[in-house]
């Protein structure tokens, strides 16, 4: 069983969710990027977290790099939580969780839906062979990269 961290664990996917595993994380996180949240109060209201929690999770990603805390432009008393470009680069990981979420667990169809505004169509979230295009989860294999220790988990 997994304790508290994950330092035994030589995985990306494990050191990822020491940082934004637990559960408001990512619903923080899909404001902050899709609804353009930045103000404490505005997620609170969003997502009906205690603030004692919201306050943790924030502090966490802003020691993490995944957002930082400006002034607000018209009260710089008041701060807005912003999203680097590491915590950008979570809205794949997003969509892909609610894709997931929309295939097994919508009944009435997706609630929300992905678009390009660029070009109007949707969004999806694909397994891609960098050489022959798409691949299916069955066909993925694993090999030990450049910071492997020598053992699989």
């Amino acid at each position: 069983m997994l304790g508290r961290t994950y330092e035994s664990q030589n995985c990306s996917a494990a050191r990822a969710l020491e940082v934004v595993g637990e559960r408001w994380s990512m619903l923080i996180v899909r404001d902050a990027l899709f609804r353009g949240i930045t103000r404490f109060s505005a997620f609170q209201r969003s997502l009906g977290i205690a603030p004692n929690i919201l306050t943790a999770r924030l502090d966490g990603f802003v020691a993490a790099g995944i957002m930082e805390l400006r002034p607000h432009a018209e009260r710089p008393a008041q701060h807005d939580y912003l999203l680097t470009e590491k915590g950008r680069d979570l809205a794949g990981v997003v969509v892909a969780l609610t894709a997931w979420g929309d295939r097994w667990d919508a009944p009435d169809g997706p609630p929300i839906v992905f678009t390009h505004p660029e070009c109007g169509d949707d969004v999806a979230q694909q397994l891609v062979c960098g050489t022959c295009a798409a691949v299916t989860p069955a066909s993925i294999a694993t090999r030990p990269g450049p910071g492997s220790r020598g053992t699989r988990r």
